[in-house]
Parts: structure tokens; sequence; C-alpha cells
């Protein structure tokens, strides 16, 4: 599956449909090249490795008690580091990410998570190396 994105619910982008054409015409490339027996070189590619999901704070009654900072918003992928302002109470205190190490926050105030109590996802940027592949099949 492929997922592009961010995106309202049920709004259709056409920068993004635009994103899914291209991710799905490169892997239909590299199955045809692959199946016509290329040599693909080793490789090593950036990726975010999924750490743990993070919920809003909440009240002993389960309700939200502060929002997305204004400078996390529309930020996904981008390091956040210790101190760096991650939530704004109803009463305009910011709380900030306390953590040990920089993280790559993804799906930040994602409307269809809200329901899943979900604020942001934090990721790790971690790098995968690939040895050569060639189809073994003539």
């Amino acid at each position: 599956g492929v997922e592009v994105g961010p995106q309202p619910q049920g709004v259709a982008r056409a920068d993004v449909l635009d994103k899914m054409r291209k991710i799905v015409k490169h892997g239909l490339d590299f199955v045809q090249l692959f199946n016509e027996g290329k040599e693909f070189p080793p490789c090593t590619i950036e990726v975010f490795k999924i750490m743990e999901k993070v919920d809003y704070p909440r009240n002993k009654n389960g309700e939200i008690t502060a929002i997305i900072h204004p400078k996390l918003q529309d930020q996904d992928w981008q390091p956040l580091k210790n101190g760096d302002p991650l939530f704004l109470t109803l009463d305009g205190e910011i709380i900030p990410y306390q953590g040990n190490c920089t993280v790559y926050p993804t799906f930040i105030n994602e409307a269809a998570y809200y329901e899943k109590k979900q604020a942001f996802v934090k990721t790790e940027k971690i790098k995968l190396t690939a040895k050569h592949l060639r189809s073994s099949v003539s």
C-alpha cells in the first residue's frame, strides 16, 4: 500500500495525487527493471521508524486540556528537540517536549486520529542499507 499525505479527510488535492502517481510509477518501473534482470547497486536510505504514539494532555475525565503548539503544527518529519514547544494549554501555558533524544513527529494533529487518542507519532531517523539486488530469474 501507498499512503501519501498529509491532507484533510475527504479532500482530493492535486499535489498529493501527483505525488501518489509518481511513487506508484517508480514502483512499477522498479518491478519492470527487476524482471528484466537489471542489477541494482547497494544503497543506503534514511527512514523514519515509529517509536511511540503520543496522546494529547488530558484531565481526569479524559478531556483534552491542550492543543498542538503552533510551532509544531505542520512540521511533520522535522526534528523536535528537548525543550521545543509541544502543546499549548487552553490557559496559554506552553508544554515543552521532554525527551533525551531528537525525534521526528509525524501525523501531527491529524483529525482522523483524535478518536484514537493520538496527537502525533514520535519517530526516529535511521539508515537502512541494502545489498546489491538482481533477479535470479532469467
